[in-house]
């Protein structure tokens, strides 16, 4: 993990590899998807219904990927759970992952409702990056997080009405 030069308050703009490799973790459905001949792919081929929801959704959600490798807290290490703060938000953004991972079980066996959709594949990934935000004291990746969680849902249900 690498500090470059204070942003503001506790927060330093920096490098940090496990935040990368965190993302690419939460990819992996996206990879594997190609693997699977799916009949129906609702989820990449929705009709778009907002340009604005979508020029939104994707700011907020490259500025959490952005927030969470370049964004590092004085304070903090490579990696620990040395707190119980960290054990539980640690944990939290574990559950979440593993959510999102048998949501997409879920969707690549078939059981492609709204419901599935919306719950385990479009709230986990930002929830995800809102317990990363908690777990490692980056306040504005919980907030972006938080932001994104809002926009990703009523973009991605709207589609889906649409």
């Amino acid at each position: 993990m690498v500090r470059w030069c204070k942003l503001f308050g506790n927060q330093y703009l920096g490098f940090w590899l496990l935040g990368l490799i965190l993302f690419a973790i939460q990819e992996i459905p996206y990879m594997l998807m190609s693997l699977f001949h799916l009949e129906t792919n609702p989820i990449m081929n929705m009709t778009e219904t907002s340009s604005m929801l979508d020029v939104c959704e994707k700011v907020l959600g490259s500025l959490c990927i952005a927030l969470m490798v370049f964004v590092i807290h004085k304070d903090a290490k490579m990696f620990s759970v040395s707190s119980g703060r960290e054990r539980l938000c640690f944990g939290m953004a574990a559950v979440v992952l593993l959510a999102n991972f048998v949501g997409w079980a879920l969707y690549f066996g078939g059981l492609q409702s709204v419901f599935v959709m919306m719950l385990f594949i479009v709230v986990m990934p930002p929830l995800y990056y809102v317990a990363i935000g908690l777990w490692r004291r980056n306040t504005p990746l919980a907030v972006c997080g938080i932001l994104f969680l809002a926009v990703h849902f009523t973009h991605v249900l709207g589609n889906l009405k649409g």
